[in-house]
């Protein structure tokens, strides 16, 4: 896949977007779970960037974090995210990218942008709250009284905004598409 200088902005977009949406209201925790805006922005980069570039900018967000940029919720970063039990989350964020991407690829009527956007949110979900009870209980200390139930429990309070936020982005994500083709078209043609 060649990448072209407007693909490679737009990834970079995408990277330092999840950085803010994951610093904006990160100081809010429930469990061990910041409430971000960080599913949103990944589900969005798979509807606007497609399969490959939505992962890549996802990807590029993750090894930022890891190189100890404090672009994590919380401004935090570095190697050690690795242990952390919300650090699924960060992983499902390339999947959910990669799964959005690929629905809309198929087809891109406004119901699959709504799916896709669903179906992602899903993903973040599934993947994030299995990531954060394994680390829970396996290299981390869990809270008394800590379950399977618990874990999935903590999901509740995010999960109103995540519905309402994937639902705007796979409403939004077909008119930011276009907007987006029509400005590259007008870049494209002045700068030939």
């Amino acid at each position: 896949m060649k990448l072209k200088p407007i693909d490679i902005t737009l990834a970079a977009v995408f990277a330092a977007l999840m950085a803010v949406g994951a610093n904006l209201t990160s100081m809010i925790v429930i469990g061990s779970v910041p409430i971000t805006l960080q599913t949103f922005f990944s589900v969005l980069a798979g509807l606007i960037l497609g399969s490959r570039l939505g992962a890549i900018s996802m990807t590029v967000y993750a090894l930022i974090g890891l190189a100890g940029v404090p672009v994590f919720a919380g401004f935090s970063g570095g190697f050690g995210m690795l242990m952390k039990p919300t650090f699924g989350f960060i992983l499902s964020f390339i999947l959910v990218a990669y799964v959005a991407g690929k629905i809309v690829e198929k087809s891109n009527s406004k119901q699959r942008f709504v799916i896709a956007a669903l179906v992602g949110m899903a993903i973040n979900y599934i993947a994030g709250t299995n990531w954060m009870y394994m680390a829970l209980v396996t290299w981390l200390e869990a809270p008394e009284g800590f379950s399977y139930a618990m874990a999935w429990g903590w999901m509740v309070a995010p999960l109103p905004k995540d519905l309402i936020l994937s639902v705007l982005a796979g409403l939004f994500a077909p008119r930011l598409l276009r907007t987006i083709s029509k400005t590259t078209r007008t870049f494209s043609n002045k700068a030939a």
